[in-house]
């Protein structure tokens, strides 16, 4: 392969600093916190920055056992540095997302070679998945992140990935000598990479708890299963990495658990146990449940995730030889999805730890099966345009007739309709060149190009209704006092929000009141089903037919 120029180096640099930038960092505070989750995790990182109290996390001052710190860790640091707001809040995330999806690229180059490394950079950067969650303010991406760096770091400890560059680099660390001592404290390259996975199995572990434990094993002993490797697996217990392990994640268990005798039993029995073996939390989905999540996640690139998978069992058939690496990650990614599909739980977060692992098998597929099996590609490609494509056009014509309820989101949804049509077409239509890596660079454009327009559509709809931080704004606007205002028939999320944003913990109306409050609700509650002991004035009426909520001013009469 021919040594690329320095400007030409440089026109790559760019674009993918470009593309990280915009699909990890851009635009984080757009949208309000919105979900049930994003404000608690919220308010649980300003309490933490606000007392100083790192260990016990706390949800309007009571203990709140649902997950580790490591979100709200960061969160809390992010407020320190940047104040309040949403953008500090989903920045954890953002940099989370960036960590995995480099480290990863690291790794592709070293196995794979330079171009499949700027393929994955540019490809996995611009999925829904890793976007939407790169844009939350939760658990789920730091997990993730910290899994990914933890998995690349394992590749390379149990030798499935090489410690030198194997296409075309002139790096020149050894591999690993699988005949020398299990554990060996000589070779500096081991013990770093050792001390690199003790510290990033740590952090997933304190992002999400033992499930990084669970997948990280368990894609171990399948790759030692698949490649008769046992002993190789055992340099996971490396003393090196384990120090680091403890020293990084046991503190803030044994801490908090010494403060808060009921710690345990919360957190390990009823949020890791009983979330995964009962459906006592009212996640039940279809046991294909996340076949549909991986299909939407990877969207713009379904079509050609759809294809390398048929392309990959075709060549099981065909019992091509797998190599260690590629043995790794479909471990990696293949224990992801039956661990979660087991659970009786199922959210579309849990799988995110398989997104990365599957991102690299499908470039991978595209660089090296993809110039042999070029129509098949091509087609594929073409395919999702043309259905993407349809889709933009009847969307135009017939918004309210489609969408219905959600008709008002017709501009964002037809941006996106226009994105991914526009991005399978210049991908299917690069692969007509010499120089093939020029497609991804096209079909990554239009992704792009949706972000610049999608703060102006943002404005056009109700996305950002669905946060509470606007109808708080509205509340601070008229001046309404956080103590006297009571809620009656809020949705939970709404509910969450306006805690968060007013900053404090808003009371259920009881129907009695001794002093003047305010009644925000979006029940049947109205002036005439008040208690004659009031008066009720109307100070936001709800239009009919609408579940927006409406303002009630009630005063004692003496």
């Amino acid at each position: 392969m021919p040594t690329q120029s320095l400007f030409t180096r440089a026109v790559w640099l760019a674009f993918i600093l470009v593309t990280l930038y915009v699909c990890y960092f851009s635009q984080l505070g757009v949208i309000g916190l919105i979900g049930p989750d994003e404000p608690r995790y919220a308010w649980i990182a300003r309490d933490m920055a606000e007392t100083g109290d790192f260990i016990t996390p706390r949800l309007y001052g009571q203990p709140w056992f649902e997950k580790p710190p490591l979100y709200y860790w960061g969160a809390a640091i992010c407020f320190k540095l940047f104040g309040v707001s949403e953008f500090a809040a989903r920045l954890p995330s953002a940099i989370a997302a960036a960590m995995g999806t480099l480290a990863l690229a690291w790794l592709a180059w070293r196995v794979y070679g330079s171009a499949t490394a700027r393929w994955l950079l540019l490809l996995l950067p611009t999925t829904v998945g890793m976007i939407g969650f790169s844009h939350s303010a939760a658990t789920d991406m730091p997990f993730a992140g910290t899994l990914t760096c933890a998995m690349v770091a394992a590749g390379m400890l149990i030798g499935a990935a090489p410690f030198a560059p194997t296409a075309g680099s002139t790096a020149t660390s050894p591999s690993p000598d699988h005949s020398m001592p299990l554990f060996s404290f000589r070779n500096r390259t081991t013990l770093l990479t050792a001390a690199l996975f003790g510290f990033f199995i740590g952090r997933a572990t304190l992002a999400k708890g033992p499930a990084a434990l669970i997948l990280c094993g368990g894609a171990a002993f399948f790759w030692a299963l698949l490649t008769k490797r046992w002993r190789d697996t055992l340099r996971l217990l490396h003393p090196a990495g384990l120090i680091i392990f403890c020293s990084s994640a046991l503190p803030w268990y044994v801490l908090c658990a010494y403060r808060n005798p009921d710690f345990f039993r919360v957190f390990i029995i009823e949020h890791n146990f009983k979330r995964f073996l009962t459906p006592e939390f009212q996640h039940i989905q279809p046991f294909w449940f996340y076949g549909q999540v991986l299909l939407l996640a990877f969207l713009p690139w379904t079509a050609a995730l759809i294809w390398a998978l048929l392309v990959g069992v075709r060549r099981l058939f065909q019992k091509a030889p797998l190599g260690p690496f590629t043995t790794f990650l479909l471990s990696w990614a293949g224990f992801c999805l039956v661990f979660f599909t087991i659970s009786r739980s199922k959210l579309p977060g849990y799988i995110l730890p398989a997104v990365p692992a599957i991102a690299l098998l499908l470039v991978r597929s595209i660089a090296a099966l993809g110039p042999a099996r070029k129509w098949s590609f091509v087609a594929s490609s073409l395919l999702a345009s043309v259905f993407f494509a349809a889709g933009f056009f009847e969307i135009l014509r017939r918004d309210d007739q489609i969408l219905k309820k959600a008709a008002a989101y017709a501009p964002v949804i037809e941006l996106l309709f226009a994105a991914l049509a526009v991005a399978n077409f210049l991908l299917a239509l690069g692969f007509f060149f010499r120089r093939r890596n020029i497609a991804i660079l096209a079909a990554v454009a239009p992704i792009l190009a949706m972000f610049a327009l999608l703060n102006d559509a943002l404005l056009f709809t109700p996305v950002s209704a669905q946060s509470s931080r606007y109808l708080a704004d509205q509340l601070r606007a008229d001046r309404i006092p956080p103590s006297a205002l009571r809620v009656s028939g809020i949705k939970r999320a709404t509910l969450y929000g306006l805690d968060f944003y007013l900053h404090a913990e808003l009371q259920e109306w009881n129907s009695v009141a001794n002093r003047e409050v305010w009644l925000l609700t979006t029940s049947h509650t109205s002036c005439a089903n008040i208690p004659a002991t009031l008066t009720c004035e109307n100070v936001w009426e709800r239009p009919a037919g609408s579940d927006s909520p409406q303002l009630l001013h009630l005063t004692p009469i003496h």
